[in-house]
């Protein structure tokens, strides 16, 4: 692993790099800071890595050796002694074609030969403005039957203007990545968010779904009702508002979130994941947040030994609550204790579901060596 916090994008690669072995890599994941331009930061990677696939995505925050960061370059190597991996890149995905994406995901699963005795997971990560994850999302998991499939969405700290994902070499907006990977090691997906029901139920009486966009909730103007419901005034709300009193959708007796990200001149609320007309609704009430953290991270192998390295992508409201409860230190300790190495999203993807508000994972743990006396 590297990072840097340098804030020339070629002085950033260059530390970056100085740890990674290009000969014993079998691809790097690049998570890349809004302070850097993504452009010049793959032109680098492109020289330093040379024959190395690079993979990744801009963020809204990186999870580093040190916990939570906001100006680190962030690579990740994978090494060939543990992992293969095969890749698409899907372009133009708004609108979402989605008889195109299945069709291409089913021929990569073909040429991706199985190595005996190896396990197989799938990584995604999506333009986080696309407004596409949850088709997309739920187009592959029906494709890729029976193979685990987690993501993070790009993000753009907290500008929401433009993000952008890696493919060989390039950066793409408007585009996915999907990574099938191909592992000696065992792994674990892990999915924890830390909100509770609370209330009466919340309908949507008028919603834009292809924008994420609602416009009425119960009846009454969106902004307005939301605020209501949450005890504070319209012009008081905020990301931290948002962060701290999501709305909560119950599917297969499960609560995902759906976060909202701002509010627009019109009283409408605009949303980070799937919304529709007629929805409904639960506002949610947050747990204790480091509680929830060290038992969703507290996970062991058959032999009952820590994870080597958990790959996690955890949503930028999620710090944005941390950091308004001054919680920050206690955070980066437990994610520095629990080896977690990733980045914040503007949505998370796990089990089919696009969500929001999600701590998404795959906890790696190293190989079992088989007593053969």
């Amino acid at each position: 692993m590297g990072r840097s916090q340098a804030l020339d994008p070629y002085v950033a690669v260059n530390e970056a790099c100085a740890e990674i072995d290009c000969a014993l890599s079998c691809f790097v994941l690049a998570f890349i800071p809004n302070e850097l331009d993504p452009a010049e930061v793959t032109r680098a990677l492109n020289y330093k890595l040379a024959g190395v696939p690079v993979f990744g995505c801009t963020t809204a925050g990186q999870i580093t050796v040190k916990g939570y960061e906001s100006d680190a370059l962030l690579l990740l190597a994978f090494p060939k002694a543990n992992f293969r991996c095969s890749s698409i890149l899907f372009e133009n995905i708004r609108p979402l074609n989605s008889t195109e994406v299945a069709a291409k995901a089913q021929r990569q699963v073909e040429k991706f030969r199985h190595t005996a005795g190896w396990n197989r997971l799938a990584l995604m990560f999506s333009d986080g403005l696309s407004k596409q994850e949850d088709l997309l999302v739920s187009t592959l998991e029906t494709v890729l039957d029976g193979l685990p499939i987690f993501g993070g969405s790009a993000g753009d700290g907290l500008q929401y203007e433009e993000t952008f994902v890696l493919h060989n070499g390039e950066i793409h907006c408007n585009a996915s990545v999907l990574l099938q990977i191909e592992t000696n090691l065992q792994f674990q997906g892990i999915g924890f968010d830390h909100f509770l029901p609370i209330g009466s139920e919340i309908i949507i009486t008028d919603a834009d779904p292809e924008e994420r966009m609602v416009y009425e909730i119960n009846g009454a103007p969106a902004a307005l009702e939301y605020a209501r419901l949450v005890g504070c005034a319209a012009e008081d709300l905020s990301p931290q508002v948002f962060a701290e009193n999501p709305m909560l959708l119950r599917q297969n007796l499960n609560y995902y979130v759906r976060a909202i990200r701002e509010v627009t001149d019109g009283q409408a609320l605009s949303f980070l994941a799937a919304i529709d007309d007629g929805l409904i609704m639960t506002l949610g009430r947050g747990k204790e947040i480091i509680e929830t953290l060290e038992a969703g991270l507290d996970i062991h192998d058959s032999a009952g030994k820590s994870p080597d390295f958990i790959l996690g992508f955890d949503c930028v409201l999620r710090k944005l609550e941390i950091e308004q409860k001054q919680l920050s230190r206690q955070v980066s300790d437990v994610l520095q204790t629990r080896r977690v190495i990733g980045f914040n999203t503007y949505g998370e993807q796990q089990s089919g579901v696009h969500m929001n508000q999600t701590f998404v994972g795959v906890a790696f743990f190293e190989p079992v060596v088989r007593d053969l006396s």
